[in-house]
């Protein structure tokens, strides 16, 4: 499969993987949903400055290199830290159970690019999907 349905796959066994069953439709009671798309940037400030004006974002700066929307909804990140920004846009999957969620990503069939690791926001791991898309998976500390 390729693209978006093997996005489904994944996202079809991290729901599962808590409750051996699929995920639940509320947002409140799902175990994992799309939340966070972290993109390159070149430039962190113009960047940022560019989707505040477009789109009307506030974005705080965690960092010369780092800057991201705090909605609580599907937030965007900007990564300008050369030795750590994705090649291409990054999804993260707001897990509950991260160690779950990795072995079911390995038991779908997905490749653990880096293992699980903490940052400031809580801790996460990245992985390659059966086309070759790069994602992540993240918990926050009291989820």
């Amino acid at each position: 499969m390729r693209g978006p349905a093997s996005l489904w796959l994944i996202a079809l066994a991290l729901g599962g993987c808590a409750s051996g069953g699929p995920a639940p439709t509320t947002r409140e009671g799902r175990m994992a949903r799309l939340d966070y798309v972290e993109l390159p940037a070149t430039d962190v400030p113009a960047t940022r400055a560019f989707y505040e004006r477009a789109f009307g974002w506030t974005m705080t700066e965690f960092a010369p290199t780092y800057a991201a929307t705090t909605s609580g909804d599907t937030d965007i990140g900007l990564d300008g830290d050369p030795a750590d920004r994705p090649a291409a846009p990054l999804p993260v999957i707001r897990v509950k159970d991260l160690e779950a969620a990795q072995r079911a990503v390995e038991s779908a069939g997905g490749t653990i690019l880096k293992p699980i690791f903490a940052f400031p926001g809580g801790r996460r791991f990245h992985f390659r999907d059966p086309s070759g898309n790069e994602l992540a998976a993240w918990e926050t500390p009291g989820d």
